[in-house]
């Protein structure tokens, strides 16, 4: 579907031209420092165990799927039998890792993020005002 609209121009929405990104130096700068390091340990430390757990409890579940076909199959009430419990668990073990996380994220990877953009995003700006 085509549109007699003109392509929006380079500068956006208004006619200012873009800010300067930051050079690869400057990203360099900002990995190798200590705060960014701490921002990245934070997330790693939450992020690779619940993985690994996840995944081991996943994996638990196709094994006695596969093998543990007896066990898989006992009723606990019902028609209700081990397998769907704990084929139910792994979507519930889904949702709480992801609201963990977020909760895990705003609280602490959030903060710090926003504090390294910010300063960032002052240097960028001192280094164009500084270009004109």
């Amino acid at each position: 579907m085509a549109t007699d609209a003109p392509p929006p121009s380079k500068g956006g929405a208004g006619n200012d031209p873009a800010p300067h990104a930051p050079s690869t130096e400057e990203y360099v700068r900002v990995q190798e420092s200590a705060e960014f390091g701490e921002l990245r340990r934070s997330h790693r430390s939450f992020a690779f165990p619940l993985t690994i757990a996840f995944i081991a409890w996943y994996l638990v579940y196709v094994l006695l799927s596969n093998y543990a076909g007896d066990f898989m199959g006992t009723k606990l009430f019902g028609n209700i039998n081990v397998a769907l419990v704990l084929g139910l668990g792994q979507f519930l073990t889904t949702f709480l890792i992801a609201w963990f996380y977020s909760r895990h994220a705003a609280a602490k990877l959030d903060p710090k993020a926003e504090a390294i953009k910010s300063r960032m995003e002052t240097r960028m700006e001192t280094r164009t005002e500084g270009d004109a």
